[in-house]
């Protein structure tokens, strides 16, 4: 269990790895791209996707395990005995795939947040502005006079019975 578990960690590493580098260009998917398809259908020059970058999740689900399976074919043939289960190409695969989307999440919140830079800031200094303003009505104006402190007089104290003289004036004491 502990090893799948390092396995999925360092499969979003790498799912995070290729989605930052298809980002950068993509000149194995166009080359991929130019092979597979006639002049007609060929992708436009300045189409960023590549096989995980701003793909659907099923092609992207597609490319991966495919990936994996070359990956898995050529450490098989490297070293004789066998290393790759099927929990380890799970772990593999669905590590890379959450990856992606952690990558794809970073960069939609970086371009949100360069995009919508601008008016952060406008809006920051125009609250500022209201705090200054704010500010100087209250310092402006009737200097703060003192409010005469009215004395309260106590209210005298009435004698009354003790709980004695009250109970002997009912008849339950002699």
């Amino acid at each position: 269990m502990t090893l799948e578990v390092i396995i999925f960690t360092a499969a979003i590493l790498v799912g995070i790895l290729l989605y930052w580098r298809e980002s950068q260009g993509n000149k194995l998917y166009r080359f991929i791209n130019k092979i597979a398809y006639s002049k007609e259908l060929q992708m436009s020059e300045n189409d960023p996707k590549g096989f995980v970058y701003q793909q659907r999740f099923l092609l992207r689900l597609v490319y991966i395990v495919l990936f994996y399976l070359v990956t898995i074919g050529l450490v098989t043939f490297v070293i004789p005995f066998g290393l790759a289960t099927v929990q380890i190409f799970a772990a593999c695969v669905v590590g890379t795939v959450v990856g992606t989307y952690v990558a794809s999440a970073f960069f939609f919140a970086d371009e949100k947040i360069d995009a919508n830079k601008s008016i952060a800031v406008d809006f920051v200094e125009e609250k500022i502005e209201q705090g200054k303003e704010f500010i100087e009505e209250l310092t402006e104006g009737d200097p703060i006079q003192e409010v005469p402190k009215i004395e309260e007089k106590p209210e005298p104290v009435k004698k009354e019975k003790s709980a004695r003289d009250r109970l002997k004036d009912k008849g339950y004491l002699k």
